[in-house]
């Protein structure tokens, strides 16, 4: 399937037909990557997967602390009371 390239403002684009769009499955968010003189087009990874698993892996093993707390604050009261982290989901962790 032959198409060309279009402008967009200062940039160039191409028109992805929609029966390429459904085979592929992609929606939203993709990458794009040059390889070999190709443009690939992929299915966008999501930010920071992975983290959630790992983050709890070195939690288990103690291994979540900051290196260095010298010259740091103690957490306030707020901090305690206050403060929580979620993942991308909205559940804390």
């Amino acid at each position: 399937m032959k198409t060309k390239l279009i402008r967009i403002g200062n940039s160039q684009g191409v028109r992805i037909p929609k029966p390429l769009i459904e085979e592929s499955g992609l929606s939203g968010e993709i990458e794009m990557i040059l390889r070999d003189n190709e443009i690939v087009l992929r299915a966008a990874e999501p930010s920071r997967k992975g983290w959630n698993a790992a983050f709890r892996k070195m939690a288990a093993q103690a291994d979540d602390q900051l290196e260095d707390w010298s010259g740091s604050e103690p957490n306030s009261e707020w901090d305690e009371t206050e403060w929580s982290w979620e993942d991308a989901s909205g559940e804390e962790i």
